[in-house]
């Protein structure tokens, strides 16, 4: 399956090098933004062809996938494109950043019969995806309560400092918590949609843009079970921490490193499952192995399992699952807006 990358940046580089590395899958072509760019593709690479015109990539015919790793806004226009071009697409998230935007999205793959396939690489994740994996497994009984804190460094500014522009970005949410709600919604997809949404924050002196550096999120559900998300991005290094309480049991993972790419962390997944027993007061819990797991491992994983499902005309994490995650991004950052909760609406 050859793969056409839209995007070199230094996440574009990452997807490049996790294409390069596989059995079956070729780097095909590249659509970079800069001169400066498009010259070290072109050596990293050399039997890609490379471009400074992300059309040629989705136009050329011996591309099978086009891969968009892109600045957010422009997520959407080029899916849209290389749909209508005959390809697939893996389109980072989020998606896009307008609930009109994921619409158009979802429309072009209904009327081209191509597939879209979004990148939550979480998910193929040996730690955040076993998470689901014993849920479903009914370890710890229904899930009643998940908490996700992620405190992290500043983000790096992107080409043209373009993750500090809201037009560009969209939010911050939909930069990095998009994730989160990604795990929320999927770890606890047997109580359907949540119901509300209730989220607080603020933003560090010096800036005006309204972005918030600290937002602090309440998701609903009817069944009474509901999520918090905390997600700072004015801290230092990278440590992220997720608990959840069920019915019969409890779990707790972290990941910890200097950035988040870093390969070599600190990672941990406890569980205290049903059939564990009290002693001496204490719940006691079992430390699960886990060989490796961070974003540079996981993206590898999604790109090697995007490539088999669309062999098999499947996806991943569809649009329309997507679509859903851009939605509550946008109603966290209303409720921001509005100073109240304020009830999920997915139409």
């Amino acid at each position: 399956m050859r793969f056409g990358l839209i995007g070199f940046g230094a996440w574009g580089k990452q997807h490049a090098e996790s294409i390069a590395s596989l059995a079956g899958v070729d780097l095909a072509a590249i659509a970079c933004a800069s001169a400066d760019s498009a010259r070290a593709a072109a050596e990293a690479y050399p039997s890609a062809r490379v471009s400074r015109d992300w059309r040629e990539v989705a136009v050329q015919p011996d591309v099978d996938v086009v891969d968009v790793v892109t600045p957010n806004h422009l997520h959407a226009e080029i899916a849209i494109a290389a749909l209508h071009e005959g390809k697939d697409v893996l389109l980072e998230k989020p998606m896009a950043t307008t609930a009109d935007q994921c619409d158009a999205v979802l429309a072009a793959e209904r009327a081209t019969g191509r597939l879209v396939s979004v990148g939550h690489e979480l998910r193929q994740s040996a730690q955040w995806g076993r998470i689901k994996t014993l849920i479903d497994d009914d370890a710890i009984g229904d899930p009643l309560f998940l908490n996700i804190n992620l405190f992290r460094n500043f983000y790096r500014p992107g080409a043209d400092r373009w993750r500090y522009d809201p037009t560009r970005v969209g939010s911050w949410l939909l930069e990095e918590a998009i994730h989160y709600f990604d795990l929320a919604l999927w770890y606890f997809d047997r109580y359907g949609d949540p119901l509300s949404i209730r989220a607080c924050g603020n933003q560090r002196r010096g800036r005006d843009d309204g972005m918030h550096d600290n937002v602090s999120i309440l998701l609903r559900y009817a069944s009474g079970a509901y999520v918090t998300i905390n997600h700072c991005v004015a801290g230092f290094e990278h440590h992220l921490v997720l608990e959840i309480s069920g019915a019969d049991g409890a779990l707790r993972t972290h990941w910890s490193g200097t950035m988040d790419r870093d390969s070599v962390a600190d990672f941990d997944l406890r569980v205290q499952s049903k059939g564990f027993q009290f002693e001496r007061g204490v719940r006691e819990c079992e430390r699960l192995t886990i060989a490796k797991s961070g974003e540079v491992y996981e993206l590898t994983e999604q790109i090697r399992l995007t490539a088999e499902a669309f062999a098999e005309r499947r996806t991943l994490v569809s649009a329309a699952e997507a679509r859903k995650r851009v939605m509550l991004c946008l109603a966290a950052e209303r409720s921001l807006r509005e100073n109240r909760e304020i009830e999920v609406s997915f139409v």
